[in-house]
């Protein structure tokens, strides 16, 4: 199943997740639709307050940023980094990342949430992180570069807190009217959005 992806101006997005356990209703399924959603938007990761669920999973997939560099132009990655994006796929349980570290750097980064911006935020390039598997098994394991950063990101949704949020006061001023835009549903994506709609 593919989830309609929430967008900016839902509260759910604002929420710090709930932890799960293995008895989560139906959590096998909702990781698979998970994946069927992000891959559906063209997405390295999704976490589950994207879906309207507000609780501690994420995924990602970080092979797409392989395959969207142009085979004409030179690798802006080294062969050792393209095999680690090619292959890092992972379900993201409970995490909470122990230490960032580093000094840090830009990346130009978007959000299926927020369709159509993409800005840059600064990011610690290193990560320690302590997280479940979709079997339940702990981990805890340091991750470097853009994978780190994914993570970031995505850590950051179980946490309320989006990308923008990271920009400067200036940059955030400027895209304030597309936010507003997107929270009234004056936006259009090329996969399934949902607008939230304040009871009345």
């Amino acid at each position: 199943m593919v989830y309609p992806i929430v967008v900016y101006g839902d509260p759910v997005l604002r929420k710090v997740a709930d932890n799960i356990d293995k008895n989560y209703e139906n959590l096998t399924q909702l990781i698979k639709d998970m994946f069927d959603t992000m891959y559906n938007a063209s997405g390295v990761g999704l976490a589950a307050p994207q879906i309207g669920k507000a609780i501690r999973l994420f995924i990602v997939d970080t092979e797409p940023f392989v395959d969207d560099e142009d085979d004409d132009e030179e690798s802006e990655f080294t062969p050792q980094e393209r095999k680690q994006l090619k292959s890092f796929k992972k379900v993201f349980i409970n995490a909470k990342i122990l230490n960032e570290n580093g000094e840090e750097w830009k990346f130009k980064e978007g959000c299926l949430s927020i369709p159509k911006i993409r800005e840059e935020v600064l990011r610690k390039p290193e990560i320690e992180i302590e997280y479940f598997d979709e079997n339940f098994k702990k981990h805890t394991e340091k991750y470097d570069g853009l994978i780190a950063r994914v993570i970031q990101h995505e850590y950051d949704h179980i946490e309320g807190i989006l990308f923008t949020d990271k920009i400067g006061a200036f940059k955030r001023k400027l895209v304030s009217g597309k936010l507003n835009d997107i929270s009234n549903g004056k936006v259009s994506a090329d996969y399934k959005i949902k607008v939230f709609k304040p009871k009345r």
